[in-house]
C-alpha cells in the first residue's frame, strides 16, 4: 500500500519550509527513499517522509552541514550493521550544538547585564552618564 498522500505545498507549510527548499532537500540526496510522483509528476509524500524532512530540517537548524546529513542519510538508507557511525555522528553534532548553546548563554549574559544596567541607570535619572554613550 502506498501512503504517499501529501502534496509538496503540505509538507513544506507543516515543516516551515519553502517547496524550493524540499527539492534542494531532494536533490541534495538527504532524503531516504526517492519521492513518489503522481500520474501527473507531481511530488507525493508519504508520513514517514514528512517525519524524516523533520529530523533533517532540525539538524540544518542546529547547524549541521549538508554534507554530515547527506552522510547520516546515507547511513540510514544503507541500513544494516551501521549504528555505531550513526551514533558517533549524532553525538559529534550534539557536542557541537551544546558548545553553540553555552557560547549563546553567555552572550545572553552579557546582553542581560547591559539591559540591567541601562535600566537602572535610567531609573535614577542618570542616562547622561553611561560609559558607553557616544556623547
Amino acid at each position: 500500500m502506498n501512503d504517499a498522500t501529501r502534496a509538496i505545498g503540505e509538507v513544506a507549510e507543516q515543516l516551515g519550509l519553502s517547496a524550493d527548499a524540499l527539492r534542494f532537500y531532494e536533490r541534495e540526496g538527504l532524503l531516504i527513499g526517492p519521492v513518489v510522483r503522481d500520474a501527473a509528476g507531481r511530488r507525493r509524500y508519504a508520513e514517514r517522509d514528512v517525519s524524516w524532512l523533520g529530523v533533517c530540517t532540525r539538524l540544518r537548524d542546529t547547524g549541521m552541514p549538508i554534507e554530515k546529513i547527506r552522510r547520516y542519510a546515507a547511513l540510514v538508507r544503507d541500513g544494516g550493521d551501521n549504528h555505531a557511525e550513526r551514533l558517533a555522528l549524532l553525538r559529534e553534532h550534539e557536542a557541537a550544538v551544546s558548545h553553540d548553546i553555552d557560547e549563546l548563554i553567555a552572550a545572553r549574559a552579557v546582553i542581560r547585564s547591559k539591559i540591567d544596567s541601562y535600566a537602572e541607570q535610567l531609573a535614577h535619572g542618570a542616562a547622561d552618564r553611561l560609559w558607553d554613550n557616544p556623547r
